[in-house]
């Protein structure tokens, strides 16, 4: 079994019925999504889906997952997503997919938050995958040529024919290449701030519980 599909349906032992729950995007989340699928159309899983992204909301609607939007629940109790790299003090880029505003969103209304990934995802500091960005499309350039007076090595990220790619908002994303991030914290405080950041990818004391696969078998780290 490949390690994204075995982290996939480990996690959606987690949801129980009843629960709302945080659909993640990604391909690791992808087979998570698959898994709660066959639960409830196998077990008669009840629960409500919060997805984070237009193609997790095409997934769990052709499974026949209930969906409801952020904006119609009270909370979510548990969300369940993949991440892009993670720290050893369990902070995480995501963003790799574009999904991050959503993904965000979710998080931050969520009881409980398990990301899932190999091991391959784990690192001492984040910045080995480049860090997105989410910006308004007005302005885009000017904040890339800011990214580069930073030192901050931005690239837009586009589309086979060369087009930035839009995320689900219609915003663009800006991956800074920084190899290493030494302090989250102070990056998060500073990107938060600069006008036509509309969101970043620097995930900062959120996971509950990390569930990695390795080909040695499952391991769960509960980060706090």
């Amino acid at each position: 079994m490949n390690l994204k599909k075995m982290v996939g349906i480990e996690a959606a032992k987690y949801i129980q019925n009843d629960m709302i729950v945080g659909l993640g995007t990604g391909s690791t989340a992808y087979y998570m999504v698959e898994e709660i699928g066959r639960r409830v159309r196998e077990e008669n899983l009840t629960i409500i889906g919060v997805t984070t992204s237009s193609k997790t909301t095409e997934q769990a609607k052709r499974l026949g997952i209930p969906l409801k939007s952020i904006d119609e629940v009270s909370h979510v109790d548990i969300t369940i997503d993949g991440a892009d790299e993670i720290d050893e003090k369990y902070n995480g880029i995501k963003g790799g997919g574009a999904a991050l505003l959503f993904e965000k969103i979710v998080a931050s209304y969520s009881n409980k938050i398990i990301w899932i990934v190999d091991e391959s995802k784990m690192s001492r500091y984040l910045g080995s995958f480049p860090l997105p960005v989410e910006v308004i499309p007005y302005g885009s350039h000017q904040l890339l040529t800011l990214f580069e007076k930073k030192n901050l090595h931005p690239v837009l990220r586009i589309d086979s024919d060369g087009q930035p790619i839009k995320t689900d908002c219609h915003n663009f994303i800006i991956d800074l290449h920084l190899e290493k991030i030494e302090k989250p914290a102070e990056l998060s405080a500073w990107l938060n701030q600069l006008p036509g950041v509309v969101e970043h990818g620097i995930f900062e004391n959120m996971v509950s519980t990390i569930i990695i696969g390795s080909n040695d078998g499952l391991k769960t780290i509960q980060a706090r």
